[in-house]
């Protein structure tokens, strides 16, 4: 065999390799594949030649003989949103010790993305796919999951059969968050809402307003106020919802938001307005974005474990790849904390704080 630095030099084979390590091609194949398949010795003297003759695996050929292409495509709302940081952190700790690499397909409100996943999946050049959105991308009557890949759904449930789904336990977060601000002594609450429709806003408001309910406070005292429609659970939406509860007459002493980003959307316009936050209102958010521990005041949150929904649910569709899944896999919900921090207090009756003009 020519050296591989050679100018002459040839690019070495799975026989190069077998030769020099005294084995057979099968063998190398399955210690380069499937090492925990192999006697440690084995695989040692595999990598030992791999590295001596400078070889490669063929990826197409790989491809061509196990019809995977090793890649998984992960579909989320907006690349820009804190909260999927380290989700996409936790699918990453998973797949790639399985040898699996990432794809992130980011929708960011653009219809063509859409598209663009979906031919993506039909042209099979990923072989699952992990959908952080909430819902099943389609376009021109084609679904994801027509395109016949495993598919895993992380952060918000679809409620499709064939998709299992890891998510934190949104019910426990909004109970928790209702009785929280009641047990501080509020007796009139707002929640700041993420889009409608989104199965993950409803089990956190259905649950707040139970939780509230059930702790004494009046319905009518329970105020739900809507963000901006097309920003989901963004800061933007989260603004929008503020200058909304700017606006109720006999405004709420606690806000409980849909999100962090909307936490922070809304705190940013209340203070501008001049209301104190906790002294006027107090506030909680969900999710336990990095952010949050930045603010001043640091804001009080529902944390979700983040890393692991991301690491839970590629495991998932790991089992789902190899057959192994089982019903148990089908419907993961993980505990959420309170985190009691400075965004909120205990009421106090007290003159409210003068409103800016905020017009100008």
């Amino acid at each position: 065999m020519s050296d591989k630095t050679g100018q002459g030099a040839r690019t070495a084979t799975i026989a190069d390799v077998a030769a020099r390590a005294g084995v057979s091609t099968a063998t190398v194949s399955r210690a380069l594949a499937k090492p925990d398949s192999v006697r440690a010795e084995t695989v040692a003297l595999v990598m030992e030649a791999v590295r001596a003759c400078g070889y490669t695996p063929n990826s197409s050929a790989r491809m061509l003989r196990t019809q995977r292409t090793q890649m998984v495509l992960v579909v989320v709302p907006s690349i820009a949103n804190q909260m999927y940081s380290h989700v996409l952190r936790g699918v990453d700790t998973a797949l790639a010790p399985a040898g699996y690499g990432v794809i992130i397909g980011n929708l960011d409100s653009a219809p063509g993305n859409q598209s663009r996943l979906v031919e993506l999946a039909f042209a099979r050049q990923v072989d699952a796919i992990i959908l952080l959105c909430g819902y099943i991308p389609g376009s021109h009557g084609r679904t994801l999951v027509e395109a016949g890949l495993p598919i895993v759904s992380l952060c918000a449930p679809i409620g499709h059969p064939s998709i299992p789904d890891v998510c934190a336990d949104d019910e426990a977060g909004g109970r928790e968050a209702g009785r929280f601000l009641a047990s501080l002594g509020h007796r009139r609450l707002a929640y700041a809402a993420g889009p409608k429709g989104s199965v993950v806003d409803t089990a956190r408001w259905t649950q707040f307003r139970a939780a509230a309910l059930a702790a004494g406070i009046a319905d009518h005292d329970i105020v739900r106020v809507e963000g901006d429609a097309g920003a989901r659970f963004s800061f933007v939406s989260g603004m929008a919802a503020g200058e909304r509860f700017l606006a109720i007459p006999d405004r709420p002493t606690a806000v409980f938001c849909a999100s962090d980003e909307i936490a922070m959307g809304l705190m940013k316009v209340v203070r501008r307005a001049g209301l104190r936050v906790p002294g006027d209102v107090s506030v909680v958010g969900f999710d336990g974005i990095d952010q949050v521990d930045y603010l001043d005041p640091v804001l009080s949150t529902m944390r979700q474990p983040r890393q692991e929904i991301g690491r839970r649910g590629a495991e998932v569709l790991l089992r789902m790849l190899d057959g192994t899944s089982t019903p148990d896999d089908h419907a993961i919900r993980l505990p959420v904390e309170l985190l009691s921090r400075e965004s909120t207090a205990p009421w106090r009756p007290a003159p409210r704080a003068r409103l800016k003009d905020v017009r100008g």
